[in-house]
Formats: structure tokens, C-alpha cells, sequence
């Protein structure tokens, strides 16, 4: 029975793949940060390893004997006093688990990067071949995703990287659901002008299983789902939950001023602002991905957008997360 290692374990995507790779006849491990934490691995099967990718010594406890290491920890951050913070989990945190992953003679690298190494900067339709622009950027979250994604693939580790778009579904505690919540609460401030491409997690984490199960190494997936704008997907989470959603989107020029605005008084509370710079750009930029490469080679699906709410607003009201659904009054006595 193979033992492999999952970071960010606790997480929205590691959850699923947790699950995915215990249902497999696999020994799990999950790095873990604290004592609910640990519980979660137990009910998911695993076993929890208590650190965190700053902890050099709980990467070399965690990594020895395994055959392969799942990297989905990453810090999301995108607000700018927490860019060095960031960048110390995303860089040097993987940096840190390459190395503890080639001391324990880890066989393969499975690291979940994101379409963010390529940039908002890049227009038109990734492709694994589109030149990654990542680097570039401004915004550090691109800039990080593209350094972990270049120390993976320098490591001279057998790796499997997977760039995943707009990640949906139901575990999802933080992100996308907290914009369903807003809809349900009728607190939705607008509709940004952009678009995106919409992954459900359940076939993320069926694409890297099936990979890492297969033959092949050294090689790098799209991960994208059903384009939509924004306005779109915010209509049809308002036609789902039966609430008022904007006919509209804001001009991107007005979001971002909105968004500059309040990351000027952000710096004086110090309080991260509810619409950042960096949120501004990403929910303005058309994202759209080619996962055909995916498709044929490791069987990855696309979930139809309503569908993927669907799902994913049963759990949140199955978690308590939600107010349950109104039941209509009978008409009988």
C-alpha cells in the first residue's frame, strides 16, 4: 500500500483529494496545523502530520517513506501587506518540500499550480503551450505561482503539475461561497465586468489521482470548466436561491477606483479591504482554457455551471452554512 503526502490537506481542493486517494487503497498523510484539523484527516481516513511548510523538520517526518507527495497548499493572499508572507509559503514553502521530498526519495512531485502562472497579462485561450508570463505580473500571487511552479519543474523530481482555473463545488468553505452567501443575504455590492472558467474540484481531484496512477511524468494539465462571465454565474446563483442579482456589470474602470479607494483606507485600518487592487484585475479579466489535453488523457470532465451551483449550494445549506430552503405551504388543512 503506497503512503503518500497531502499539504494543504484541510483545505477546499486537498479535502477532495484526501478522500479520492484513501478510496484508492492508499495510505494517506496530511499535514495538519492544528487539532481540528487533525480530527478532519481522521474522518477522512488519513493520517494527520502535524507542521506546516515553514517547519523544515515536520517536512522530513511527513515525506519519509513516501512514494509521492501531493502539494496543494498554497496562501491566496491578495492584499499587499501580506505579499511577503505569501511569497515565504508559496516559494519558499515548496522550496522547503522539494527538498525534504528529494531527501526521503520521494518517486513523484504532484503539485497543484495554478492558471495564474501564466497571468492575467496573457489574453486569449491558455493552452499548455502558451508562453507563462507569470513573472511579470504586479500582482505577487501570479508572481509566486509561476516561482513554485518553475522550482518544481527544476527540482529534478518526476513531477505532474496541475493548473487549475476558477476551482467550484461543495467543500468549499471560503471561496467562491462566500459570493453565494452574499447573493442569499441580498448584500451583493455589484457584478464584476469580467469572465472565468469554472472547475469542479471533484474532477480536479480525480485528474491528479489518475495521473499520478498513470505512466507518464514530467508533464503539466490545464484545468479550466465552463466559461461564463461573472454577471452570468452571479444570475444563475440568484435564479437558484430565488433573490435579486444585478442585470449589469460594474465598468471595470469604476471597480477598479473602488478598489484603489479602499485599499487607501485599508492601509490606515489595517484591515484588509472587501474588493482589493488585485481583486479588481482578476474579476476584470476574461479567462478562458483549453483543457482538451486533460480531457483525453486523463478522462477530466467539465460539470455544467448550473449543475456545479447546484451541488455546491446543497452543501453549504447541508453544513448549516446556509439558511435551509423555504418549503412552500401546503394546501391542505
Amino acid at each position: 500500500m503506497p503512503t503518500l503526502l497531502v499539504t494543504g490537506a484541510t483545505g477546499f481542493l486537498g479535502r477532495h483529494l484526501v478522500r479520492e486517494l484513501v478510496a484508492a487503497g492508499n495510505l494517506v498523510r496530511g499535514l495538519s496545523r492544528s487539532a481540528s484539523g487533525d480530527a478532519a484527516l481522521v474522518a477522512l481516513g488519513a493520517q494527520p502530520v502535524r507542521g506546516h511548510l515553514g517547519d523544515t523538520a515536520a517536512l522530513a517526518a511527513a515525506t519519509a517513506g513516501c512514494e509521492a507527495v501531493f502539494h496543494t497548499a498554497a496562501d491566496t493572499n491578495n492584499w499587499g501587506p501580506g505579499d511577503a508572507a505569501q511569497t515565504d509559503t508559496n516559494v519558499g514553502g515548496t522550496a522547503r518540500l522539494i527538498a525534504a521530498a528529494r531527501a526521503a526519495g520521494v518517486a513523484t512531485f504532484v503539485h497543484t499550480s495554478s492558471v495564474s502562472a501564466y497571468s492575467h497579462r496573457v489574453h486569449g485561450t491558455l493552452r499548455e503551450d502558451v508562453p507563462q508570463r507569470g513573472a511579470e505580473s504586479w500582482i505577487n500571487y501570479e508572481r509566486t505561482k509561476h516561482a513554485a511552479e518553475r522550482l518544481v519543474r527544476e527540482s529534478g523530481l518526476p513531477f505532474l503539475v496541475f493548473q487549475p482555473a476558477h476551482i467550484l463545488g461543495p467543500g468549499d468553505y471560503n471561496n467562491w461561497s462566500n459570493l453565494i452567501r452574499l447573493i442569499d443575504a441580498g448584500k451583493l455590492p455589484g457584478a464584476p465586468p469580467g469572465s472565468g472558467a469554472f472547475a469542479d474540484v471533484r474532477e480536479v481531484a480525480r485528474a491528479q489521482v489518475r495521473a499520478w496512477q498513470g505512466p507518464r511524468r514530467d508533464e503539466a494539465w490545464l484545468l479550466g470548466g465552463e466559461h461564463a462571465t461573472f454577471l452570468a454565474l452571479i444570475q444563475e446563483v440568484g435564479r437558484q436561491l430565488g433573490k435579486p442579482t444585478p442585470s449589469r456589470p460594474m465598468p471595470a474602470p469604476v471597480l477598479r477606483i473602488y478598489a484603489r479607494a479602499l485599499d487607501l483606507v485599508s492601509r490606515i485600518t489595517r484591515r484588509p479591504p472587501s474588493v482589493t487592487p488585485v481583486a479588481a484585475a482578476f474579476t476584470s479579466h476574461h479567462l478562458k482554457v483549453d483543457s482538451s489535453k486533460a480531457e483525453h488523457e486523463l478522462g477530466y470532465r467539465s460539470t455544467p455551471l448550473p449543475q456545479l451551483l447546484a451541488d455546491t449550494i446543497a452543501w453549504l445549506r447541508a453544513e448549516g452554512l446556509m439558511p435551509a430552503q423555504a418549503v412552500p405551504p401546503s394546501d391542505m388543512p
